[in-house]
């Protein structure tokens, strides 16, 4: 008997050395930061999820700024919800949803990553978005397909320049949120500040549902305004992970200030939503009238919950992620204030009925299994080794397997219901933004339900109001050649282009006409320095990349009207077809929104058949993607069709070469112009490298538009055209000592001053 407990005691010694090593990330800090709370079976299973009424559905993104704490928040909520054992660490590269070897070398995400897990009864499928500008595509997509999210912001800084833009798309999406203000424990983390930033510059609602107790390094934990209970976290070692808190009720004998403070708040609250929530005011004024502090947590709540849908106002919360404080309260507010997929409606949908009706939002190349496909199921239910109809491309494909997503861990399952996201393999032809239906049939039925009740007829594409919105997927700014080692790669690397842009459609690739160089597309240097990272790493193939360049657009400055005719035998069938338009520019044509148009005159319109129309709209099109004077594609122009005449027998494809003949002769002589990207830039610094971050962004054409305080530092808000901005980081992090942030968004485009143009022309010709 004794034998056999030395033995016992050999193989547990045994299995805790083996995970030890398994665990060690060779860093002697790892092992101070780390709290291994479970042992290996008290960590649930993927497959032990719940899988409750649609009701209990939460599917929601984390959304910030850099560095707010997105994936920091997310860990934690995964550690304390059961799904890790141990709380990763973004500096130690070993998180869960950055699992990318590019994200943990850099610290940063670059792509968004799903995870599933429960929470007191609540499946929730969480969403982490990257917050750098390059890759807004991945938080557009992201939020195309969620119903709530959390903004996490840093409580030093308030809204920073990211903030706007992912706000603005939640916005876009109608997304309801809830506010997280993060690192309450840093010295200059301010409550005050934050809350006024987001009223001001997010022009929001927020409703305080917390306030800090203590403020910077003593910052302890929350006091709950509904239930006015203290949360508190009592760090008893470096180690605690945070798991447990203590709650007791506000008394007496607590501080006097955070007493009052706790009071004013409270009242401030139940005004607030009374002003927002008629039925909560209604409620006050005739069961409250005498003591508004009588009023019940529970009904509070509900009316913060209706305020919340109805995107009225944002509760705020407070924590801090780092410090494994206030992130349980936050999950409860998840599950509490945002939205499930039956409280968020979509029209479309309820044609469909209990039919599968779903959107593809995200494309993964696995090697072994294949394009994973991301999808939302909006109705029915999604089940494995079953056909499913791609509306948007017209094919019918056999989906192998179904999975629930946890970052790059997937756990296969029978089926998957109405609301939840589904992670699908052996989708080959589907890409973002495509809509799956269980059969062509199917789409036919919901068509001929939305027509009877709309009471209206369509007999041409009659499928095509069934499809789902897709995403909106902006213009790259920066491209650049790419070249294989060898012409042997060639092929190879045409493959790894094809599955790295049908991952990420922000990414564009094109064959220059003249060189037949290939071209890559980029939203930034960072997106293209990743792509190119990427491709050596995943593809093993060591390519080279050109000069970055700026993806210009050109645009005309006159009004010209011009005729043109082509005359063309081919075979035995002559071709004869004039031409006569006129092209000029629009009133916006600088600004970001100005696209091209083009229209026929009345009797024009009248005299073409359909097939020739649509001739002529492919010429002039065809037309806009290659302006006068560089190739770049044009902005700003109008064209008007002023008459098409051709003989019988002329064929459409002679007609669209006429008219692009003439397009490019009236547009040679309307005098071009070229627009650069001009960027909005935002420099957080330090007031003493002020001055010199200030001369050097006049030398770059930079024009500053605004100098803010923010606590110790500057905020230097200016414009300045992307050309100037080639290797920014660098020469900022020189001049500052490392001491100052930036972040650049396209603002919009502007005419060159003629100097730079003849610069730019002369560069092209090679003459420079």
């Amino acid at each position: 008997m004794r034998h056999f407990r030395i033995f016992g005691k050999m193989i547990w010694g045994r299995y805790l050395l083996t995970s030890a090593l398994q665990r060690c990330r060779c860093r002697m800090s790892c092992h101070v930061k780390r709290h291994y709370s479970f042992l290996p079976d008290d960590v649930k299973s993927l497959r032990k999820v719940v899988n409750p009424d649609i009701s209990k559905i939460r599917n929601i993104g984390i959304m910030a700024h850099i560095d707010a704490g997105k994936t920091t928040t997310t860990e934690r909520m995964l550690y304390y919800s059961g799904y890790t054992r141990a709380l990763g660490d973004v500096d130690d590269g070993d998180t869960v949803t950055d699992f990318m070897i590019q994200e943990r070398e850099r610290g940063i995400t670059i792509q968004s990553a799903a995870v599933t897990f429960d929470w007191k009864n609540h499946r929730i499928n969480l969403i982490d978005t990257p917050g750098h500008v390059d890759f807004t595509l991945e938080v557009e997509r992201a939020l195309r397909v969620l119903d709530g999210a959390v903004a996490v912001f840093d409580a030093s800084a308030g809204v920073e320049a990211q903030t706007l833009t992912v706000w603005r798309q939640a916005e876009k999406h109608h997304v309801p949120c809830v506010c997280f203000l993060n690192k309450m424990d840093k010295p200059a983390a301010n409550l005050d500040f934050s809350i006024e930033s987001i009223r001001k510059k997010l022009k929001a609602n927020p409703v305080l549902l917390q306030i800090p107790v203590g403020t910077g390094k003593d910052f302890t934990g929350v006091v709950d305004l509904l239930t006015n209970q203290k949360l508190l976290w009592k760090t008893k070692s470096i180690g605690d992970d945070g798991r447990v808190f203590e709650t007791k009720q506000l008394c007496q004998s607590d501080n006097p200030e955070l007493l009052q403070e706790a009071k004013d708040a409270r009242v401030a609250l139940i005004e607030q939503v009374a002003d927002l929530d008629d039925e909560f005011a209604e409620l006050l004024l005739t069961d409250f009238a005498d003591n508004f502090d009588a009023v019940p947590s529970s009904k509070l709540q509900e009316a913060v919950r209706r305020v919340t849908l109805a995107r009225k106002g944002v509760p705020v919360l407070c924590g801090s992620s780092l410090r494994n404080k206030g992130v349980q309260p936050l999950l409860d507010a998840i599950t509490a204030y945002l939205p499930s997929p039956s409280e968020r409606h979509h029209d479309l949908v309820r044609w469909y009925k209990d039919d599968l009706c779903a959107l593809a939002f995200k494309v993964l190349h696995d090697k072994q299994r294949g394009p994973l496909v991301f999808v939302r199921i909006y109705s029915g239910t999604l089940k494995p080794q079953t056909a499913i109809h791609n509306i948007n491309r017209n094919t019918t494909e056999r989906m192998s397997r179904l999975l629930v997503p946890f970052a790059d861990q997937h756990v296969e399952i029978p089926s998957l219901t109405t609301g939840n996201i589904a992670l699908t393999v052996g989708l080959k032809q589907t890409v973002t933004g495509d809509t799956i239906v269980s059969s062509k049939s199917s789409a036919a039925a919901a068509a001929q339900r939305a027509q009877s009740d709309c009471g209206t007829g369509k007999k041409r594409g009659e499928h095509a109001s069934m499809i789902l919105s897709g995403v909106e997927v902006p213009d790259p700014v920066f491209f650049c050649t790419i070249e294989p080692p060898t012409m042997a790669k060639q092929a190879d690397l045409e493959n790894a282009l094809n599955c790295l842009q049908r991952e990420d459609p922000s990414l564009k690739v094109r064959i220059d006409p003249d060189s037949g160089q290939t071209i890559l597309c980029g939203m930034g240097e960072l997106h293209i320095e990743i792509i190119h990272d990427r491709i050596r790493r995943e593809y093993k193939i060591e390519t080279h990349l050109g000069p970055l360049q700026v993806a210009y657009r050109e645009t005309i400055l006159q009004h010209v009207s011009t005729t043109d005719t082509l005359d063309r035998t081919v075979g035995e069938r002559r071709h004869v077809v004039t031409v006569d338009l006129a092209v000029s520019p629009t009133v916006d044509n600088f600004s970001m929104g100005g696209s091209c148009d083009f229209a026929f005159k009345e009797e024009v319109q009248s005299e073409l058949s359909a097939e020739m129309k649509e001739a002529v709209e492919n010429g002039v099109h065809s037309s806009y993607l290659q302006g006068p004077l560089l190739g770049y594609p044009l902005q700003g122009v109008s064209t008007l069709i002023q008459s098409v005449t051709m003989e019988p027998g002329t064929s459409p494809a002679m007609v669209s070469a006429c008219v692009s003949r003439c397009m490019l002769k009236a547009l040679r002589s309307a005098g071009g112009q070229v627009l650069e990207p001009v960027m909005s830039l935002e420099v957080t610094v330090g007031e003493e490298h002020l001055s010199s971050v200030l001369g050097d962004l006049a030398q770059r054409r930079g024009s500053v538009r605004d100098i803010q305080s923010r606590h110790d530092n500057k905020v230097l808000l200016a414009t300045v055209p992307l050309a100037e901005m080639m290797g920014y980081s660098t020469i900022l992090r020189t001049l500052t000592s490392g001491n100052a942030t930036f972040s650049l968004e396209l603002d919009s485009y502007e005419a060159m001053n003629p100097q730079e143009q003849s610069t730019l022309l002369k560069k092209a010709a090679g003459l420079l």
